[in-house]
Order: C-alpha cells, then structure tokens, then sequence
C-alpha cells in the first residue's frame, strides 16, 4: 500500500512504492550510493524525461561531492536498500536538473560532460539560458518547474569499501592521478592495447577538465593544467588513428587547434585522419601547415604526401572503372 510521507524539507513529498529492508543507511562524506531514478514532469501525462535503466547502468553519486542536485542526498537518505519510492519536489530543488541531466547524457553518450562549458559558479550556471543541447532540458532551463523522482536504492557503500573514480577525488588526489594514468596508457600502447590506452588517457583528461572548470579560462592555473591536457589528447587522438576511429581524431584535433593553432603534432594526425577519409584537400593544408610550422617533420610529411598521392591516383582508377561499369551497356540487347 502507497503512503504518503512529509520529509522535513519544505518543498517535498514522499510516496513509498515498495519497502525496503533494514535499517536507514548511515551516510557520511565520502559514501558511495548507488540508484536507479526516472525522472518525469509533474503534468498529466507524467512526461519521462531521463531513466536510468534505458542506459542500462545505475546512477552513481558521492556524499558531500559538491553534486548539483543536493536534493538527492537527502531524498536518499530517506531510503532504506531495496526501497522503491517517488518523490514530489518543488522547483525551489530543481532549478540544476537540467544541467545534471546534461551532464549524464552527454557521458551515456561517449562525451566529455563538461565540454563547452562556462566557466562559472552554480548560480551563474542557474541563470545562463544558452542551449543545453537538448531541447526537452532547454525548456526545463528556461521553465523551473516541479519534478517527480523515482528512484530504488541498490546500495551504500562507506568510503574505505569501494576504489573512488577520479572525478570523486580531491584536487590533490586528481592531479596525482594523472601522471599515473598517463603512464599505464603508455604501457598500453607499447603492447599495441589502443583502446585501454585511450580510456586512460580519457580518463585523465577529464579529470584535468574538472579542475580546470574551477579555473578562470586562460589564466595561469588554467595554462598549467591546459599543458597537461594537450599531451594526453595527442596520444588518444593517436590511438583513435590506430583503431580507425578517424572521425573522432577529426573532432578532438580540430578542437585543440581552435585553442592552440600553432601545435603541429595536432595538425599532423588531423591531417592523416583527413587523408583516411579521403579528404585530399584538407589532408594536403594540414600537412602543409606541419612543414611550415615544424621543418623538422619535413620527411614525414614528404612520405605521407606521396603516400596520399599514391592513394587518389589509385582511387581515382578505381573510381573510373566502376562509373565505365555502371553505364556500359549490356552486350546482345
């Protein structure tokens, strides 16, 4: 039977869909909570508008961890393990869903979450209505509204029973990490593991991408951390050519060459995933740009233009017989 609860927090009601087992979990700073949640509007088709279970991994979050939605923390709290309960919130609690939700879509989707984002404080990101990229959440950024939450606790884990993600990590801790995970991605590639080297190195790019959001753009604490990251890009871009993922080269390059447009090594593999696709033009600039910039990758640069040259001559060939193919016409009609 559902019933209704009043948690002491104005602005929120409880309804528990299925009991849980125990007693409440004791959470602490550190504490690892792992959950299923839907999240729907409060209209009368109950709109969905983000479920957990359609990525097929549970949601996880970090006590005291500076999560946008701290409403969460205290509607968890409220749950015993294996308890099914909705929750009704005012919009006074969800005025960061759509940013939080950005976030997880954008990694459910492969991507950096913090990519193109401002540098700013929670309430300058409250109030900046510029596209989240999706439309259901821009209407969200744009309309605060109540929302209805949905979760099942799975588990509680205390900080000393679990190994943190680097995201969840101090500062300190974060930049530690990083030469750490640069190394094993090199180890990676020296025993021709492209994939596990690039999730390395993409692991240790966004934790520099974390630190580097609470930085202001382009000043000194920005720089030093921005050194670190050009490196690690470079070697995921290299491991991407390696596995053939060329578009993804294409779009990593081209992005640090917006802020640095004077590194060679990033024209260099732009301009092989370029050639890969059988973008001549492009592939020919950037090579060309590599020579100007660093005459020391003067020889590379030579084999790999005769290279692609080789390449369209032979593709061109191919082109011409298969168009000779196409419209000849059938002998004995």
């Amino acid at each position: 039977m559902e019933e209704t609860y009043l948690l002491n927090v104005e602005g929120v009601k409880k309804k528990i869909l299925h009991g849980g087992r125990g007693e409440l979990p004791k959470l602490q700073d550190g504490s690892k909570i792992t959950f299923h949640f839907q999240t729907l509007k409060d209209d009368f088709e109950r709109t969905v508008i983000d479920d957990s279970r359609e990525a097929g991994i549970p949601m996880e979050i970090i006590v005291g961890k500076m999560f946008k939605m701290e409403i969460w923390e205290t509607l968890l709290s409220s749950m015993r393990i294996g308890e099914v309960a909705e929750f009704w919130c005012d919009a006074i609690h969800t005025g960061m869903y759509a940013l939080v939700s950005r976030g997880m879509r954008r990694i459910a989707e492969g991507r950096d979450p913090l990519e193109g984002q401002k540098h700013r404080c929670g309430m300058g990101n409250m109030f900046d209505y510029h596209s989240t990229g999706y439309d259901d959440l821009d209407e969200l950024q744009r309309t605060p509204q109540p929302l209805i939450f949905i979760m099942e606790l799975f588990r509680v884990e205390e900080p000393s029973a679990y190994k943190r993600d680097t995201w969840a990590m101090s500062k300190e801790e974060k930049l530690a990490a990083v030469p750490v995970l640069h190394s094993e991605g090199n180890r990676l590639v020296l025993r021709k593991e492209f994939a596990q080297a690039a999730a390395k190195y993409q692991e240790a790019v966004i934790c520099l991408r974390n630190l580097q959001a609470k930085e202001k753009p382009w000043e000194d604490g920005w720089l030093k951390l921005e050194s670190l990251v050009t490196p690690l890009v470079l070697n995921y871009c290299q491991c991407q050519l390696e596995l053939g993922e060329y578009y993804e080269v294409l779009e990593h390059t081209t992005e640090l060459l917006q802020k640095h447009n004077d590194n060679a090594k990033a024209y260099f593999k732009r301009a092989k995933a370029h050639a890969a696709v059988w973008n001549e033009r492009e592939a020919r600039e950037d090579f060309m740009r590599v020579a100007h910039l660093d005459p020391s990758m003067a020889a590379a640069v030579k084999k790999e233009l005769k290279q692609l040259g080789e390449r369209m001559r032979k593709k061109h060939v191919e082109d011409r017989k298969r168009y000779q193919g196409l419209f000849q016409q059938p002998q004995g009609l």
